[in-house]
């Protein structure tokens, strides 16, 4: 079941990866299309063609549209369900968009995993969280959104439970904390990388806001694609986590990427984010029992390949 650099592997299935031409599908498609039939569908708003390896089949279409999702799903085993409109700013001035794309789609998809008893793993966030009470948060921790974005994945994950209990469909839901990992630009998943990466190399600089102490826990894009495909090789079904259960302030990690990039960048503050969540931390343990899984990239190093 295992691969040569540690991946669990998979063979010989009609795979379908929405968003396959984004950062964390895209990397989810390099991990399994030696060996599977896989598909992509993707609108290319913010994903790229290039990032679509030559194997795999790209079906250039919209998740919301009926015949692109007929097409895309046919005799289909597996369904990694990654596109989302994931702008957390956009969501704010565009709530009912949010919820076509991230809620109405998603509930499409899961109609059609069921009607082809395909797998169905599901991309969510821990915005659905919010303001955490304490840390680390676990799995049961009060759901609490702050955006239309956060509300949109709950909504979504509550349609997923739904078709794991009434439906009977083989699902998992996975919460992804911070992302980061080549080739993510100014993916919104963990922009701070992106942005303290940028201004540490070019000796800009670096602009922390507010005091610096608020917590992220930034987790690999290689550890997010183990855990999908770990995913799949357990009858277990329901939320997880998908982080490292390890935390760093902003502060800390612009200090760590100004040292591994060898900079004289001048760390400044500037104001303080309105209604940034203060301390973020996932509770992985619940993932470690179930899929075995445990983190493979530290930040330190996950940050030496990016600079």
């Amino acid at each position: 079941m295992s691969s040569h650099d540690g991946m669990p592997s998979l063979s010989e299935k009609e795979i379908l990866i929405t968003g396959g031409a984004g950062f964390i599908g895209s990397n989810i498609v390099e991990a399994l299309v030696d060996e599977n039939e896989v598909r992509v569908l993707d609108n290319l708003s913010s994903g790229s063609r290039s990032n679509v390896p030559d194997e795999a089949t790209l079906i250039e279409g919209d998740i919301r549209n009926d015949d692109d999702l007929d097409r895309a799903t046919a005799d289909v085993d597996v369904i990694f369900h990654q596109a989302a409109l994931i702008s957390v700013e956009k969501s704010m001035h565009h709530p009912e968009l949010t919820h076509d794309i991230n809620v109405t789609a998603t509930l499409k998809l899961l109609k059609r995993a069921h009607d082809e008893s395909a797998r169905f793993v599901f991309a969510s966030s821990a915005a659905v969280y919010g303001q955490p009470e304490s840390v680390p948060i676990s799995e049961d921790a009060p759901t609490n959104p702050t955006s239309p974005y956060g509300v949109s994945k709950l909504a979504a994950e509550e349609y997923v439970q739904l078709y794991i209990e009434e439906f009977d469909l083989d699902a998992v839901i996975l919460r992804y904390f911070n992302v980061y990992g080549p080739g993510q630009l100014d993916s919104d998943y963990s922009a701070v990388i992106g942005v303290f990466v940028e201004q540490a190399t070019t000796g800009n600089e670096i602009t922390v806001e507010g005091d610096g102490t608020q917590t992220r826990d930034f987790v690999h894009v290689q550890d997010i694609v183990r855990a999908n495909l770990l995913a799949l090789h357990s009858e277990a079904t329901g939320v997880f986590n998908v982080g490292t259960g390890e935390s760093v302030s902003i502060l800390e990690l612009a200090e760590t990427i100004r040292e591994i990039a060898n900079s004289e960048s001048e760390i400044v503050h500037v104001d303080a984010r309105p209604s940034d969540i203060e301390k973020s931390r996932a509770d992985i343990s619940k993932l470690k029992s179930n899929f075995g899984f445990s983190p493979s990239v530290s930040l330190e190093k996950g940050l030496a390949t990016l600079i």
